[in-house]
This record gives C-alpha cells, sequence and structure tokens, in this order.
C-alpha cells in the first residue's frame, strides 16, 4: 500500500490554493474600522464555552465580516451586470455563506456574529442564520433507522430537504421554510419553521455543510453556496472545549427538567468528564476524522484557531 494511501492529507497541493494570512497581518486589515458591536453585544452573542471578547471581533471578525459583505455586494452587482447584459429583469438572489467545523469548535458563535456584524454593512443589512440542526431526522425516525447513535452523522440528516431549502433560496423564491429544531428537546419541533423570506445574505451553519454530494449525480449542499468557511482547531483542543462546555451545560441548560439531558444533571465532576468524553471518543471524534475534517479544503475560507480559541491564521481561497 502506498503512503498516499496510509494518510487523510489530499493527493493533491490544496495549500497552494489559498493565501495565508497570520493573525497580526490580518489584525491589521481592521485599522480604521469601527467595532460596531458592544461588550454586552459580545457576551450575548458568545457560546457557552467560547472565549470570544472585544479584541477577537475587532482583530478577526470584523475584518471577515467586511470581506463577506464585499463579497455579497460584488456578486448581487455581477448578477445585475449579467442581467442587462442578457436584457432580462435583475433576478438576483441571497448570497449564501456555510459554516462548516466540529461540535464544539465555536462555529455557531461565528455564524451568529457574523449575521450581527454583516448586518451593520449597508451593502447587506438583512442577514439571516439558519443552522442544519433543524434538518436533521426527527428522533423516532432516528430509532426507526437504527442510526440514533449517530446523530450528526451524514446520514442522520434529510440531506434532500436542505438542497430543496436551499435551491428555493437560491432560485429567488419569495420565502423559504426549514425545520425549528429545539436543543432542549433535542428534537426536531413539529409544524415549526424558521422562515426566510429574500434577505441579502443567509448563513447556512452546520457539521457537515461542505460534504461531497453522495453521488456524482446529486447535488452538495454546497454547490449553492457562495461562500463557506471551515473552523480549524486540534482535535485534542476540542475534545478539551467539549468536555468544558459539557461541564457548563450540567450546571445550566441540563438541570432544566425539559431538557432531553436532564439525566445528566446530578453526575459528579469525574463522571460528568468521563461521559463527555465517552460522547467525544464514540461519536463526535469518528464524525470529525472520518466526515467533518475531509471537508476543510472544499472551503473558500479556513479559520484556525488556537488552543484558546483565538484565530492563528486564515487561509482564504485564491481567486
Amino acid at each position: 500500500m502506498s503512503t498516499e494511501e496510509h494518510t487523510n492529507e489530499p493527493a493533491t497541493d490544496v495549500a497552494s490554493l489559498y493565501r495565508e494570512v497570520d493573525r497580526a497581518e490580518w489584525a491589521a486589515l481592521a485599522s480604521g474600522i469601527r467595532n460596531p458591536l458592544s461588550e454586552t453585544e459580545v457576551v450575548q452573542l458568545r457560546g457557552i464555552g467560547d472565549r470570544l471578547d472585544l479584541t477577537e471581533v475587532r482583530e478577526v471578525y470584523l475584518p471577515l465580516s467586511r470581506l463577506l459583505s464585499t463579497y455579497a455586494e460584488n456578486t448581487k452587482r455581477l448578477g445585475a451586470e449579467t442581467a442587462a447584459f442578457l436584457r432580462e429583469p435583475d433576478t438576483t438572489t441571497p448570497f449564501v455563506v456555510g459554516v462548516a467545523g466540529s461540535v464544539a469548535v465555536g462555529k455557531s458563535t461565528i455564524a451568529r456574529l457574523l449575521r450581527e456584524l454583516m448586518s451593520r454593512w449597508p451593502g447587506t443589512p438583512r442577514v439571516e442564520l439558519v443552522t442544519t440542526d433543524g434538518f436533521l431526522y426527527p428522533n423516532a425516525e432516528l430509532e426507526r433507522r437504527g442510526i440514533m447513535s449517530r446523530k450528526g452523522f451524514p446520514e442522520s440528516y434529510d440531506r434532500r430537504a436542505l438542497v430543496r431549502f436551499l435551491t428555493d433560496v437560491k432560485s429567488g423564491a419569495a420565502e423559504a421554510r426549514a425545520p425549528f429544531y429545539s436543543h432542549v428537546r433535542y428534537d426536531i419541533v413539529p409544524d415549526a419553521y424558521v422562515t426566510v423570506r429574500r434577505p441579502d445574505v443567509v448563513i447556512v451553519e452546520g457539521l457537515n455543510v461542505l460534504s461531497p454530494p453522495p453521488t456524482p449525480n446529486d447535488v452538495a449542499v454546497s454547490d449553492l453556496f457562495d461562500f463557506s468557511i471551515y473552523v480549524d482547531a486540534g482535535a485534542d483542543d476540542i475534545a478539551g472545549w467539549y468536555v468544558d462546555r459539557f461541564l457548563a451545560l450540567r450546571e445550566g441548560a441540563f438541570s432544566n427538567p425539559s431538557s432531553f439531558f436532564n439525566v445528566f444533571a446530578e453526575l459528579s465532576d469525574a463522571e460528568a468528564v468521563e461521559t463527555a468524553l465517552g460522547y467525544w471518543n464514540d461519536i463526535n471524534l469518528p464524525n470529525l476524522r472520518e466526515n467533518v475534517e475531509p471537508t476543510k479544503h472544499r472551503a473558500t475560507l479556513v479559520l484556525g484557531k488556537a488552543a484558546d480559541h483565538t484565530v492563528k491564521s486564515v487561509l482564504l481561497r485564491k481567486l
């Protein structure tokens, strides 16, 4: 067996497709740009376990939001110019941004933060956020299929429904509806939806949004993205963040009697750590290795995180 078959590295030199920008160079791009968010707003946007502060917002996510807004504005302009060339009405559709990465890597916080920051730029005032949790099969269906223990793996999602939703968005439908997922119930809420009505930008956040299609004849979810972000970090760092988050949830959300995870509320510290590591090693790490991490180089931009959750480098695909 060849060396290439023993590694998860891509067969081609994909690194050459990207510009690598270190933290200091990227932070310098924020010079002269006012941070529109207050410290209170940043705290409200921060997820459990994330260490997001005003400095990180100013030096990393403010320049990123400006870049995304620039891409969106220019895509809209290109759409209008194409319509004019074809002598047709301008039917430019929402700019769609995908955000991918492991469980506990902080992608949900980043997606929420980008929604707020992009909406402050004049060219993209209307920004909506949709998470792919809503496209998980209901728990009853996962149980029927015998894959409840693989919740979060590609096969646990209704991929066709997600593609239909994004097709509606990108075809210019007056509205597109996504199912609503309750993290308290750990399940889809029947007859509850998130409705998107032709905003300027739609951000789609989820574990597997950059996965290739199951067959060559299928449409990949990422085929319907205009820009995609992968949030990257070392597996050992993510494992630590996952355990920290589990411990924090035990003290908070898990204590809610209505929570699916209420059974963990009375665990001791040692039991909670052991339980969290069990879930990480049996479910989340294999999913990261098999399905999530291999999609990294399908992204337009890769945010590389350090052990303290701060972004240390940015890879931006060359045009």
